[in-house]
């Protein structure tokens, strides 16, 4: 069998998102900005006192990841997802400001899938426990707010071809839900 994977970059603009669909295979290049639990929690201040924010969020990519520090000759240390979960409570704030797409891994919540739906916005999922891997994609790092918190500052990374997979689409499609359905139907044909 033979997969297609299809090329996108970023910004991503809402009519190119609603344009994935969930289980396609997508090779991501262009810009995209890193912030977990803490860097959300300050966003969400941002956003309530209607300051402006660090980085565009408008056609923006998240990624849920906390780089470890970089060796001599790196650019990033190893990058995989973190659990995307622990970003629910901002994401349909941000989504709805104009934030296209997140990286990250495991499920989200109904307010999120609701918010994508509302605005055209898509959940990839990465591969975790291959964070040196997706490290390799990553052609520049800058940290562009919080520097104070490490690992979970916000970055701008420049990215080339990273293996992703849209998990959620605009539409609400789940690949997580149609994937264990597909299993228990394919197990009860079999038994």
């Amino acid at each position: 069998m033979v997969v297609e994977i299809d090329r996108i970059t970023s910004p991503l603009s809402r009519e190119d998102a609603k344009k994935l669909r969930s289980g396609q295979e997508v090779l991501l290049s262009g810009v995209i900005y890193t912030a977990r639990d803490a860097a959300h929690m300050r966003l969400m201040e941002l956003a309530k006192s209607g300051e402006e924010f660090p980085f565009p969020i408008e056609g923006a990519i998240i990624y849920y990841v906390g780089p470890t520090p970089e060796k001599p000759g790196q650019v990033i240390g190893s990058a995989g997802p973190t659990t995307s979960y622990r970003m629910d409570f901002a994401a349909p704030c941000l989504i709805g400001l104009g934030l296209t797409a997140m990286i990250g891994k495991g499920k989200r919540s109904p307010e999120v899938v609701s918010a994508m739906q509302e605005y055209g916005a898509v959940y990839f999922g990465a591969i975790g426990g291959a964070g040196a891997l997706l490290a390799g994609c990553v052609e520049s790092s800058e940290v562009v707010a919080y520097k104070d918190l490490g690992a979970e500052a916000i970055r701008r990374l420049v990215v080339r071809d990273m293996p992703l997979t849209v998990i959620i689409d605009s539409f609400g499609e789940n690949l997580y839900d149609r994937g264990r359905e597909d299993y228990l139907k394919w197990k009860a044909e079999t038994m």
